[in-house]
């Protein structure tokens, strides 16, 4: 069922006023947001009893899009929990995780300013190595989350190592695939023969990348998108970020297109973070690759099914042997000893 604001605007303040114990409440604004290619977001601005307030609502889409992806209950705990150990998130407010008011579960939470759109980021004059590092920074406070967390019991737990679990996941998939990729499957075979020892098991966001996290005015305001968090090896959230499929085009800034390696490296150790074993970043840096490939034909696979039709979709699973030729362009430079 496609979400309307005509349809939803009733319910939305009949639910908002219970949940926040307004007396009356009136939303004189809602649309839907950029983004979100596996979730909707929707930006609400309401009278809550008089007093205006500007939300973001969070719905899980149509379809049940991505496998790896978290529950809306889920990642409202999540960033909840992430709200209580000072990261920079939006406040979570209420959490809907029944489908019986707008025919989907979803969370509200606090509007935030800010830019996330990647391709702006990174021709933005005001972004510099200052908010690479401070992503650093609060990257290692994302991984001073470590488990065992009672309130995070539903993250999964890597079996039997983050590289074995995450190749398989990856293989099993693939095995059941329209079509062969075995360019990927060989990545797969290397990562799952070079794995590098892990630090210890932390809260891994899982998408910590440009276009993930809100920037206004060169500053930081809020990390998003934490659907598909999970235990694993901190390096795996560093590698995903200086990965460049994630440059948005910047190649030579290699943290996230916006800055220097150095300065979010810096940021890190700096935050707390573990010391950066340079062999294992580069390791996970062919991950990030070869598991934006395995996505990409995911989402891909949601458009070609009918479940989910959408030209955002289709030109996603595009970009999949780019992906594996990058793949084997950094498992070369490896292998030659080039870093």
């Amino acid at each position: 069922m496609e979400l309307t604001a005509e349809a939803m605007r009733k319910p939305l303040e009949a639910f908002i006023a219970k949940a926040a114990g307004a007396r009356q409440v009136r939303i004189t604004a809602l649309a839907r947001l950029g983004g979100g290619a596996v979730q909707e977001n929707w930006r609400i601005t309401a009278e809550l009893d008089g007093r205006s307030e500007a939300l973001v609502m969070r719905a899980s889409s149509a379809t049940e899009g991505v496998a790896e992806s978290l529950t809306r209950a889920d990642e409202f705990a999540l960033i909840s929990a992430a709200h209580a150990a000072g990261v920079t998130v939006p406040e979570p407010l209420w959490l809907c995780a029944e489908r019986s008011v707008i025919g989907r579960p979803f969370h509200l939470m606090r509007y935030v300013l800010g830019i996330a759109a990647g391709h702006r980021l990174v021709k933005d004059p005001g972004v510099n190595d200052g908010l690479v590092e401070r992503l650093g920074q609060e990257l290692a406070r994302i991984h001073s989350i470590h488990p065992p967390r009672p309130d995070l019991a539903f993250l999964r737990t890597p079996d039997p190592t983050p590289v074995q679990d995450a190749v398989a996941r990856a293989r099993a998939w693939l095995d059941h695939h329209r079509a062969p990729h075995p360019a990927l499957e060989w990545a797969l075979r290397w990562l799952e023969r070079h794995e590098p020892p892990c630090p210890g098991l932390a809260l891994v966001h899982h998408d910590f990348r440009t276009g993930n996290y809100l920037v206004d005015q060169g500053r930081l305001t809020a990390i998003l998108d934490w659907e598909f968090a999970e235990w694993g090896d901190p390096n795996e959230d560093i590698g995903w970020f200086c990965a460049r499929c994630w440059r948005f085009g910047a190649i030579e800034r290699e943290a996230g297109g916006i800055g220097s390696r150095e300065a979010f490296y810096r940021g890190y150790e700096r935050g707390g973070g573990h010391q950066i074993d340079r062999d294992a970043i580069a390791f996970w840096e062919v991950m990030a690759h070869a598991r934006w490939a395995y996505i990409a034909l995911q989402q891909g696979e949601r458009h070609l099914s009918g479940a989910d039709r959408s030209l955002e979709l289709a030109l996603t699973a595009r970009i999949v042997p780019e992906l594996e030729l990058e793949t084997l362009l950094l498992i070369g430079k490896i292998e030659k000893g080039c870093r």
